[in-house]
This record gives C-alpha cells, structure tokens and sequence, in this order.
C-alpha cells in the first residue's frame, strides 16, 4: 500500500494508514493519492466508506476482466484502464488497473504488481511544477504512463511483423514455425485491440468540460494523450490488416509451390512412361524386330535412351522441369 498527500503542489506526507485518509480528503486544500495491489473485499470495503463510493464501483474492482471503460457516479468516477507487455513465452499479459477519481483524491488499485507504480510516481516527481493541478495532474501522469506503454507494444508487434515477413519471404524457417508465429502474433493483436479501442472512448469523455477533469493547462496534455490513443488504434489495425495480407501471401506462395511440384512430377512421369511403354511392348509374346538377338536389345535400349532424352530436354526447355 502506498499513500501520500499533496498540499500546494508539493508532497507533504507519505506512507501514512489508510484510514487516515478521510482527515486529509475533508481539507480542501490536500490532494490524496494511495494505491492497492490485489486488495481484499475488506480493503475495498474500507475504501469505500472513507471515500464514499459507489458499491457498483466497488463490485467492478472485484471482478475480474472488466471492459476499458469510465463510469461516471455522482460523488465520484471509476475508470478501468489495461497496462500490456509480452510476458515470457511472447503473448500478451495485461494488468488490469482500477482508478478512483474524487475532487480531491485518486485511488489506483492493480491487479497485481507486473505494473510497476513505482514508474507513475517518478513520473509525477518529474514535473513537480504540474502538481498545483492535483487529481487532474496525477490522472493525466498516471494514463500518460499507461498509453506509453501501448505505444512500446505496437512498435514491439511492428518489429515482429517485420520479421515474420522477413522469415516469410526469405524461407527462413519451416512452414510449422511460420504458422506459429502468425497464430501468435493475431492473437496478441486481438486481444490488445480489444484493449486500445475502448480506450479511445474513455480518454476522449475525459476531455468533457462537465466532468472537469482536462480544464485550464491540462487540456493539451490530455488531448495528447488522446493523440497517442487513436494512434495506436490506427497502427494496430494496419498491422492486423498487413498480418493478413502475408498470411494471403503465405498460403499463395504454399500454392504456387505444390503447383511446382506437381509440374515436375508430371514431367518425370511422362518421361518413365516413355521406357515402360517400350519395353512392355517388346515384353509382349509376339515377334518384333531383333526378337532372340543381341541386336534387337540394344536397338529398344537406344529408343528408350534417346525418347526420354528428348522428352528431358522439351521438358527442361519449357520450365516444366
């Protein structure tokens, strides 16, 4: 658990219990952050009764794999926001992040601590003459974190696009790999498309002048924050579209390849049909030229040779082989 509270855009205390907060939350003039990792239903019940917030609120943060989204309560407004990275084996693991926004207080609570807070606080210490604007400056500080981290995903997702087209196209690696990868790579496309797109439309009601949250010089860094929001929108689509294309690709390239082989085995078959039809003719019980002589063998063997040298070499000169 961590705490702190700002008064006049400076820290003036930290790491204090959570049930002193309502002392600071009734000063106007004090700013109240404190964040929860995986709390309990008690913990969340503490919250809520010295925060007031609403028990739908409250439910969301209990259950698990909640849309994107921005509720907005009479006292309060809820936000679900996802922070994505690739774990180890390269698909995607996203943390949910539940936010609390008062007039003067915001509650972050994490799914689980693969978000590093830590990162959101050097984040505000950074811009410590921004901090005057309270919850709107440590909102904005906390999505910007959260968007940024986006961006770095798609860029990584872009990377790996790149070389599934290198590996694609250069024939770098078996058919069974490429097929993983593509398979890989579609999945963590959907399921971080399914997290950016809501996005948009919770950045983009934050910008609303009723909820008073982007005013005055905040304005322009929310509407930045919304910038990088429908860009990463925009580049994840193109990107399942190009993925698509090469998988079109792949399963042309896989096509036009059998038709290859089945030119040449046809080729070779055309050419073993030559010999076979001669010598099951000369196999047959009746005369023939040279039938019990020595010279009669060589002449079918000279046929054979030279029909199926003639065919080879048709065959080669038409690309067939």
């Amino acid at each position: 658990m961590h705490t702190r509270v700002y008064k006049n855009g400076t820290v003036e205390k930290s790491g204090f219990p959570v049930a002193d907060v309502s002392d600071y939350v009734c000063d106007p003039g004090c700013v109240v952050w404190f964040d929860l990792c995986a709390p309990t239903e008690a913990d969340l019940g503490v919250i809520g009764e010295e925060l007031g917030l609403h028990e739908l609120a409250v439910e969301d943060v209990l259950n698990d794999h909640q849309r994107p989204k921005l509720d907005i309560y009479e006292s309060h407004l809820f936000l679900t926001v996802y922070s994505v990275h690739l774990d180890d084996e390269g698909m995607l693991d996203p943390v949910e992040i539940n936010i609390f926004v008062t007039r003067n207080a915001l509650v972050t609570v994490r799914e689980n601590d693969r978000f590093d807070i830590y990162e959101v606080v050097k984040r505000w210490d950074a811009g410590k003459g921004m901090a005057g604007h309270g919850v709107s400056y440590l909102l904005h500080g906390l999505l910007d974190y959260v968007v940024d981290g986006h961006f770095a995903l798609v860029q990584e997702l872009d990377a790996q696009v790149e070389d599934l087209e290198d590996a694609l196209f250069g024939q770098t690696g078996t058919n069974r790999d490429l097929q993983r990868r593509h398979f890989a790579l579609r999945k963590n496309m959907v399921r971080f498309r399914k997290v950016i797109l809501p996005m948009r439309e919770v950045v983009n009601a934050l910008l609303r002048r009723d909820l008073h949250v982007a005013e005055g010089e905040m304005t322009p860094y929310y509407q930045d924050v919304y910038d990088h929001v429908l860009r990463v929108a925009e580049w994840i689509d193109s990107l399942r579209e190009l993925v698509g294309n090469l998988r079109e690709a792949h399963l042309a390239e896989q096509g036009f390849r059998l038709n290859e082989i089945m030119k040449r085995l046809t080729g070779w078959a055309a050419i073993i049909a030559v010999p076979t039809a001669i010598t099951g003719f000369y196999g047959q019980n009746v005369p023939y030229p040279g039938e019990g002589q020595l010279w009669g063998f060589w002449a079918s063997t000279l046929v054979v040779a030279l029909a199926s040298v003639a065919l080879y070499t048709v065959f080669k000169k038409k690309d067939w082989l």
